[in-house]
C-alpha cells in the first residue's frame, strides 16, 4: 500500500488548522507541517497531529516553503491541503482506498478542488490540482504565488475532491503585493504569472493596466492554452469595466481562435448578445452551452452551471423577450430541472401564472 504525507505551509490558521488536519488525518501515514511565522495558536494545535513541525522564514514566495514541506516528506508520496481546505468523509475514505490500490509507477495523481458552492452546498466552481505526487519524482513547485506543480510522467485523474471551506478573506492586497515587488526586483513574469498579475490588478480595479497585460499576453500567444482562454474572458469583463462594449465582444470572439468553445464562454457571449438586446444570437450561444462537452481533465476552471442551468435560465428570458411565452415557460422548467429550488426558477413560474391570468 502506497504511503502519503501531508505537507502544509501555515501562518496564523488556528480557526480553522484543526479542522483541516481532523479531516485529513484518518488518510495519511504523516503530517509535514510548515509555519511561515505564526503569532496565535497555530504551531499548538499543529503539534497535537504531528512532531513534525517546522519553521521558515516568509519571503513572499509560496513555491520556496512549498518545497521545503516538500523536502521534509519520508513518505511514498506527497499530498498537499492549505488549512481552510477539507476531506469530506466520503473524499477520505476514497483516499485509502486509493492508497491500497495506487500503482506504483503513477507519478501524479489529480483531484478535483471545490472552491464555490450554491445555497445547498453543490459545487459551481471547481477544476483539477495535482494534489498527491510521488516523492522519488522530484516534483517541485514554481511561481511565487499561485504556485503549481507541472504534470508529467504517469498522471491518474481521481474522483476524489478537496473541498474549500474558508472562514475568513485572506488579504486581499498580498499577491499584488509580490507581483509587484517581483517587477521592481526586475523579474521578468512568465505568460502564466502574467494572467495572474493581470486578475489580481482587475480585482483591484486597475482594469486599464490588466487589460494591457493580458492584449499583451493574448497577442504573444504563449503558455499554456487553459490560462490563454481564461485572459480572453477577463480581458472581456476588464473591457466592459472600460466601457469598452465592442472591445468586450472582441476578447470574447478571440477564443474561437484557440480552441473550440467551452460552455463556459458560449454563455459569456450569449450574456453579452442579451444584454445588447440581440436576443436571437443571444439564444444560439446559450443553446451552444447546452451542447457543449465538459473538459474537466483539461486543467482549467470548470463552472457547471454554464452546462445546464444558466444557459437554460438565459434561454427563458431570450424566449420572452421575442415574445415564446410557452417557449420561455418550457426553458424555465428545464433550468428548474437542474435546480429545482432555485428562486429565480420560482420567480418566473410565478411571473408565467400571473401572465396567464
Amino acid at each position: 500500500m502506497a504511503t502519503v504525507s501531508l505537507c502544509m505551509i501555515v501562518k496564523n490558521e488556528e480557526d480553522v488548522l484543526g479542522r483541516c488536519l481532523a479531516s485529513a488525518a484518518p488518510a495519511v501515514d504523516e503530517i509535514v507541517i510548515v509555519d511561515t511565522g505564526s503569532t496565535d495558536r497555530t504551531l499548538e494545535i499543529a503539534r497535537q497531529y504531528t512532531r513534525a513541525v517546522y519553521t521558515f522564514p516568509w519571503i513572499d514566495d509560496f513555491s520556496a516553503a512549498r518545497n521545503f514541506s516538500f523536502s521534509k516528506a519520508t513518505m511514498d508520496y506527497c499530498f498537499w491541503l492549505d488549512a481552510d481546505d477539507v476531506l469530506l468523509k466520503a473524499d477520505c475514505q476514497a483516499l485509502i482506498a486509493l492508497k491500497k490500490n495506487l500503482s506504483p509507477d503513477v507519478d501524479m495523481v489529480m483531484m478535483r478542488y471545490h472552491v464555490a458552492f450554491d445555497g445547498h452546498g453543490k459545487p459551481t466552481f471547481s477544476y483539477y490540482r495535482e494534489r498527491l505526487v510521488r516523492r522519488a519524482a522530484g516534483f517541485r513547485w514554481e511561481g511565487a504565488v499561485h504556485e503549481a506543480i507541472a504534470p508529467r510522467g504517469k498522471v491518474l485523474y481521481s474522483e476524489i475532491a478537496v473541498t474549500h471551506q474558508k472562514l475568513r478573506p485572506s488579504d486581499p492586497d498580498r499577491n499584488l503585493r509580490i507581483y509587484e515587488k517581483l517587477l521592481r526586483d526586475g523579474a521578468a513574469l512568465a505568460p502564466r504569472d502574467q494572467f495572474y498579475y493581470a486578475r489580481e490588478l482587475s480585482d483591484h480595479g486597475r482594469n486599464d493596466e490588466a487589460a494591457q497585460i493580458l492584449t499583451q499576453l493574448l497577442r504573444a500567444g504563449d503558455g499554456w492554452i487553459e490560462n490563454l482562454l481564461e485572459a480572453c474572458r477577463l480581458l472581456s469583463k476588464c473591457r466592459a469595466r472600460l466601457g469598452d462594449e465592442d472591445g468586450a465582444l472582441r476578447a470574447l470572439l478571440h477564443s474561437l481562435t484557440l480552441a473550440p468553445p467551452r460552455a463556459e464562454l458560449c454563455c459569456d457571449l450569449g450574456n453579452w448578445f442579451l444584454e445588447h438586446k440581440e436576443y436571437a444570437t443571444a439564444a444560439f450561444w446559450h443553446e451552444t452551452a447546452l451542447s457543449r462537452p465538459r473538459a474537466d481533465q483539461s486543467g482549467g476552471f470548470t463552472q457547471p452551471d454554464c452546462y445546464g442551468y444558466i444557459p437554460a435560465l438565459q434561454l427563458c428570458l431570450c424566449a420572452y423577450y421575442q415574445g415564446d411565452i410557452n417557449g420561455a415557460i418550457a426553458w424555465n422548467e428545464r433550468a428548474a430541472q437542474y435546480k429545482p429550488d432555485s428562486a429565480a426558477c420560482l420567480y418566473n413560474r410565478a411571473f408565467f401564472r400571473r401572465k396567464a391570468k
